[in-house]
């Protein structure tokens, strides 16, 4: 097949796929009853530092959804001083977790109301637990949904501590940068909206020895749990972000072969 053959023929083929896109949406909006649309449904797993943050936004780009950053959330409501944020502010000064139930009411409200999350979602930070798994798992079978993916941002501890020193966040977006790996143009200044970048009070050496084994002891265990569901992928998070990127797209390609395009092997 020549060429222009071909491009004409996946230029055909793309159309129909849209066309089938949208007409199964139609029908999950009439069957599930769901403001949420099929589209990204992923969770980002991964120890303070390995880069969900960096990952996170570029997704959220590309895919059209939304990033649900739950620790992000949670210092908005404390910042707010709301009746959530005033209890979340009591159980995280005394260094625990917050209720699940809380957790995953909010996420919900979050995929409901939040009109960026219905082409999608990228849960970052939550689950941290394998009870937090199933009870997300539960929600979202509810809705006749189910995740796609669990991505495992796999990085050596010792790595850690230079990323998380030198790590500058801007607080509204959750958009984050390194002083050393990925400045901003400006310095302390982020490149979208201009506004001053921070640095966490909880990045440092002794707060990060300490969050990391609270990791590794509660929230390393869902990693085997999306194993178990056949959804879990491991990126080497030691790489420079671009190629983790690149990596993260070799993830989500893996499903062309559902596509048209990919069925015909027009796929790019």
């Amino acid at each position: 097949m020549s060429g222009s053959a071909a491009d004409t023929l996946r230029a055909t083929v793309e159309k129909l796929q849209q066309q089938v896109e949208q007409l199964e949406k139609r029908l999950a909006g009439s069957v599930g009853g769901s403001n949420t649309q099929d589209g990204m449904r992923m969770i980002l797993i991964g120890p303070p530092g390995a880069g969900k943050g960096t990952q996170a936004p570029k997704i959220k780009e590309r895919f059209g959804c939304c990033h649900l950053a739950t620790g992000d959330m949670l210092r908005a409501q404390v910042a707010a001083k709301t009746d959530l944020g005033r209890e979340a502010k009591k159980i995280m000064d005394e260094g625990k977790l917050v209720s699940d139930e809380i957790m995953i009411g909010m996420i919900e409200s979050e995929l409901e109301n939040n009109k960026d999350c219905r082409h999608g979602f990228i849960l970052d930070g939550f689950p941290r637990t394998v009870p937090q798994a199933a009870k997300l798992d539960s929600m979202l079978a509810a809705k006749q949904q189910q995740l796609k993916h669990a991505v495992e941002l796999k990085i050596d501890d010792n790595l850690l501590v230079a990323r998380i020193t030198g790590r500058l966040v801007h607080p509204a977006s959750g958009r984050s940068y390194h002083k050393i790996f990925s400045p901003p143009k400006k310095d302390m200044t982020d490149d979208i909206t201009g506004e001053p970048l921070v640095q966490r009070s909880d990045d440092t050496e002794a707060a990060l020895k300490k969050r990391l084994t609270t990791y590794h002891s509660q929230t390393a265990p869902v990693v085997e749990y999306y194993r178990k569901t056949g959804i879990h992928t491991e990126l080497d998070a030691s790489k420079k972000p671009g190629e983790v990127w690149k990596d993260m797209l070799n993830v989500f390609d893996q499903n062309k072969s559902s596509t048209l395009l990919g069925k015909l092997g027009l796929s790019k």
